[in-house]
């Protein structure tokens, strides 16, 4: 292999191909090629795909970063750091886990990358088992939060179908608001309220008033603030 190539193990494709949906894939980083055949030898014998970068850089280039799965990246490596990589993904809104594996690594640093949100700091050596169970868990975190995306982003089409009244409604019930209480404010009957409350529970694919809200909760924050216009 080439120095400065990418190892991706297994025969997979290219790794500017992304990963299947359904199979996670374990990002290594590290400027150390022993480092990076050990590791991707380790994670491949637990069943999950691996590729390997000799730095942030030709990660970047590569753009898997969508793939599901979680990062090992060294701390301390030639150009952009494991921490300005995570910096990085944080801007940009990309939530997946990191685990730290570093022969460098302080107390600033380990509080540092903990802060932004990292899965594991661990330190070289490090026992087999304590990085494939740190593995696991990350690859767990990635699953729960891709999950959590989708019904995001399925409730957000389904709001988008509601009417400026119907999202006011729902946006009330959801405050745990009566229907008379809502009625009084908007200055409408009660059976027009439970009319847009029907339709906002149907168009939002509720079958009881418990779903409906748990639907609105899982909507973005800004989105459940912001007013119809």
């Amino acid at each position: 292999m080439k120095a400065g190539q990418p190892d991706l193990r297994r025969s997979e494709p290219s790794p500017t191909q992304r990963a299947p949906e359904t199979e996670p894939l374990v990002i290594i980083v590290d400027d150390d090629a022993a480092v990076r055949e050990g590791l991707s030898e380790l994670i491949l014998s637990v069943g999950f795909r691996s590729v390997s970068f000799p730095s942030t850089c030709e990660l970047l280039a590569a753009d898997i970063l969508d793939s599901p799965g979680c990062l090992i990246l060294d701390v301390r490596m030639p150009g952009a750091s494991g921490l300005q990589l995570q910096h990085q993904l944080v801007q940009r809104g990309n939530r997946k886990p990191i685990i730290f594996l570093t022969g460098h690594g302080d107390i600033p640093m380990t509080v540092q990358a903990m802060k932004a949100g990292a899965m594991d700091f661990l330190t070289k050596p490090v026992r087999d088992q304590t990085l494939l169970d740190a593995v696991t868990a990350a690859i767990a975190v990635d699953a729960a939060q891709r999950a959590e995306a989708a019904v995001a982003k399925r409730s957000l089409a389904y709001l988008e179908t509601l009417t400026p009244r119907e999202r006011e409604v729902l946006h009330e019930v959801a405050r745990g608001r009566l229907n008379k209480q809502i009625a009084f404010d908007f200055g409408i009957s009660e059976v027009t309220v439970k009319l847009h409350r029907s339709n906002a529970m149907r168009k939002m694919h509720a079958s009881s008033l418990g779903e409906l809200i748990r639907t609105w909760e899982a909507l973005p924050a800004d989105i459940r603030e912001a007013r119809p216009a």
